[in-house]
């Protein structure tokens, strides 16, 4: 039976203050650019027709066949159909080690793109404004490379293609829950995962901080129930509309007068809905909404003060109320030791611009899920070109600079490639198991 590192080994390596991880040899890296250099024209070609085609969350069906098709033609063990739509490709190095793995997100936004580009969206209404497009173009770019120098790798590599949450759901699961359930993670067990974003700054800049940096979300639906009466005689009725006012100033209270200033927090109502006539009181309100923190203690915190603000609120003017809080994601926290291991190599690769601390942002990505299970590293990839776009995410003018597609793969190469050797060398034949 083919020998495997336990994940354990790995742990044990990064706890051990003694133990660091340094760049990959200049020849490797050397490799690693001309493989990027003859794949780079190839994944811009990629990104582009996933780009003109995105699909929304659940519907990822024709990037994933793209993306099986080239991990096939590799000759990757390949997986479809991972949590609906996921794709999963497996390549095993000359020599046995542990398995890293890659996260790449595939699903695309409903925004009309309106960035002037050859290769806009054809697909109405739906965009790759957060450069998912870009995830998927590295990831395979990546394989490829780290493919060409197979014969130097002790141990494999799992490159995981995400689908996003099922909108037809009626409580969507995030995409990495569900693949993390459907047993992505094991046979073979991964040790460490890497994960990156596109962000709309100095191309090239990579930007990362251990412990917490993305914030966990919690949306949350409120139905306000109140009594309907004519306008005419509010006093008859409770008026749900009035209700909902009420609510919204007090949720917004939680954050300015209770949370610590110095502990990032925010809450959003993006939608309200009720009433069904001028002249008549609403019975129903329905406001929805999110709020992010960036550890579980706030957490639990304000979930519990807005059951008290709702609750509140509602019987004080003879009204009622359900809240549910619907779907969660933790924050993205990078372990701290093996952020510590890989910053040399980051900083190498880096030379011209070294790595940036990243002050915790609060938009949340379910990159979080994988990091709750085994060590994780995230980080972010500066993507702006001012001439072409200085766009945020998220914005239908949103235009990323392509040439992230070659910087993202050898990033990706040196780390994985880093991370597999420094572990080997601290293996001996007591740490693996037949």
């Amino acid at each position: 039976m083919r020998k495997l590192f336990p994940a354990i080994t790995l742990l044990f390596a990064f706890l051990c203050p003694s133990l660091s991880f340094s760049a990959v040899d200049k020849k490797t890296a050397a490799d690693i650019d001309r493989e990027t250099e003859k794949i780079a024209a190839e994944m811009v070609k990629i990104r582009r027709l996933i780009h003109m085609d995105p699909q929304l969350p659940g519907r990822e069906q024709e990037t994933a066949k793209i993306v099986a098709a080239r991990l096939a033609a590799l000759g990757f063990e390949v997986k479809t159909g991972v949590a609906r739509g996921g794709i999963v490709g497996l390549l095993r190095g000359a020599q046995p080690g542990p398995i890293v793995a890659l996260r790449a997100d595939m699903d695309a936004v409903p925004i009309q793109e309106l960035a002037d580009v050859p290769f806009r969206s054809v697909n109405g209404g739906v965009m790759h404004a957060h450069g998912h497009d870009i995830h998927v173009a590295v990831a395979l770019g990546s394989a490829y490379v780290l493919n060409a120098l197979r014969d130097r790798m002790k141990g494999g590599v799992k490159f995981i293609f995400q689908p996003g949450p099922d909108p037809a759901s009626e409580d969507p699961e995030s995409g990495a829950a569900q693949m993390i359930r459907e047993g992505v993670l094991e046979n073979p067990p991964v040790a460490v995962i890497f994960g990156f974003h596109v962000w709309p700054d100095t191309l090239g800049q990579v930007f990362s901080s251990p412990g917490s940096i993305l914030a966990a979300s919690d949306s949350f639906e409120i139905l306000v129930k109140g009594r309907s009466a004519q306008a005419s005689h509010p006093q008859d009725g409770v008026d749900a509309i009035v209700l909902a006012a009420q609510i919204v100033n007090a949720l917004q209270s939680i954050i300015s007068r209770t949370i610590e200033p110095t502990d990032p927090a925010l809450l959003t109502i993006g939608r309200i809905e009720g009433g069904t006539q001028s002249d008549l009181l609403a019975d129903r309100v329905r406001l929805t909404g999110i709020f992010r923190t960036l550890n579980d203690t706030t957490r639990r915190k304000i979930q519990r003060l807005m059951e008290a603000a709702v609750k509140g609120t509602t019987q004080a003017f003879g009204g009622d109320y359900s809240l549910a809080f619907k779907q969660s994601i933790p924050a993205v926290s990078n372990h701290p030791e093996l952020y510590a291991s890989m910053l040399p190599v980051l900083n190498s690769v880096l030379s011209d611009r070294p790595l940036q601390r990243l002050a915790p942002q609060m938009m949340a990505d379910d990159f979080s899920f994988y990091g709750r299970k085994i060590p994780s590293l995230f980080f972010l990839l500066g993507v702006r070109n001012p001439r072409l776009s200085t766009a945020p995410l998220e914005s239908p003018y949103f235009n990323p600079d392509e040439r992230s597609i070659a910087i993202g793969i050898k990033i990706i190469s040196q780390i994985i490639l880093d991370c597999l050797e420094q572990q080997s060398r601290l293996a001996d034949s007591s740490q693996i198991v037949k």
